[in-house]
């Protein structure tokens, strides 16, 4: 390999890690997927808290008789917010799948996601799986969606 060879392949792998180091900066400010699930589960929260207080979900009475299937959990207060945190971190992770300018990993939310349906649950020996699950599905899609970096 000649030395100008050498000095252009070092001059293109800096401006490659610039690129990266920019784009991984810029990627943090923009991106407005875990600014609004955060936001959405405070919403989430004060609207279970204001049911509550108002007697709306006592009054709601669900009870697993009712239903045709069985409810591994009681549908409480914190019961319904862990649950619907859990929805709206999956719906970040969807929402990162779809757009791809919101393209990151998303095994960390899979995994939040699976941690708060064990609390809200109870019940970890069904969560456990599902972890296990999440993990794979995470890898599966970072393989059909890899950039293809040359």
């Amino acid at each position: 390999m000649s030395e100008f060879d050498e000095k252009e392949m070092q001059k293109h792998e800096e401006k490659y890690e610039e690129k990266e180091e920019k784009e991984y900066g810029e990627k943090d400010r923009s991106d407005p997927v875990d600014s609004m699930v955060w936001a959405a589960t405070l919403v989430w929260a004060g609207l279970l808290l204001l049911a509550n207080n108002l007697g709306w979900l006592a009054s709601l009475q669900i009870r697993a008789t009712d239903l045709p299937f069985e409810l591994p959990f009681e549908p409480q207060l914190w019961t319904l917010f862990f649950l619907g945190a859990a929805a709206l971190v999956l719906i970040g992770v969807v929402l990162r799948v779809v757009v791809p300018s919101y393209r990151r990993s998303i095994m960390g939310n899979l995994i939040w996601a699976a941690v708060l349906v064990g609390i809200a649950i109870g019940n970890w020996s069904v969560i456990w799986p599902f972890i296990l699950i999440a993990i794979g599905i995470s890898m599966l899609l970072r393989g059909v969606f890899r950039e293809k970096r040359w």
